[in-house]
């Protein structure tokens, strides 16, 4: 049964994720934290932080992990293919659809549409997991690593790989400490 529900937690995002990984991040970290209880809303941010460290798409990264912990590799190509099948069915159905709308202005406002909502999903994720950065560590740890971070990305132009693995090493001291 692990096997359908690791199907259904990666497949229905899958289909409902329009813009690609980052759009259905906020849709899987729904199913995998509130529906299946698979893991925690922080758990959940490290996947997501080390998925992002790491080259490829992120959404196939994070469900093979997924997949792995909950199914063994089983689950992982479950999750792997339920993650990829939407959008392979989806880009046949669509390119065959645009190709015979291509110059309606209702096709092309549809992106218009689209792209505000998937802006709001994201910020909503980001403030949970800044709420749950601040139960976690504290008000004064997740303010200076917003500030770090920030300096870091938008001054010093530091590859965000390098910026989430010092912030992972930053979480493990200062957990040890």
């Amino acid at each position: 049964m692990i096997y359908w529900y690791l199907f259904l937690a990666f497949f229905i995002p899958g289909i409902l994720g329009y813009g690609g990984g980052p759009a259905s991040i906020p849709l899987v970290e729904k199913e995998v934290v509130d529906r299946y209880e698979w893991m925690t809303t922080q758990e959940f941010g490290e996947v997501l932080a080390l998925g992002n460290a790491l080259p490829g798409p992120i959404a196939t990264k994070m469900a093979g992990y997924i997949g792995y912990a909950e199914g063994g590799i089983g689950g992982a190509i479950v999750a792997l293919f339920a993650s990829v099948a939407p959008s392979l069915i989806l880009m046949v159905i669509l390119m065959v659809t645009l190709l015979k709308y291509k110059d309606s202005p209702k096709v092309k406002n549809i992106t218009k549409l689209v792209r505000p909502v998937i802006a709001v999903l994201l910020g909503a994720m980001t403030l949970q997991f800044f709420m749950t950065s601040i139960e976690s560590s504290g008000t004064i740890q997740t303010i200076v690593l917003i500030i770090v971070s920030y300096w870091l990305l938008e001054i010093r132009k530091v590859h965000p790989a390098f910026v989430i693995l010092m912030a992972l090493v930053y979480g493990a001291v200062s957990g040890i400490v």
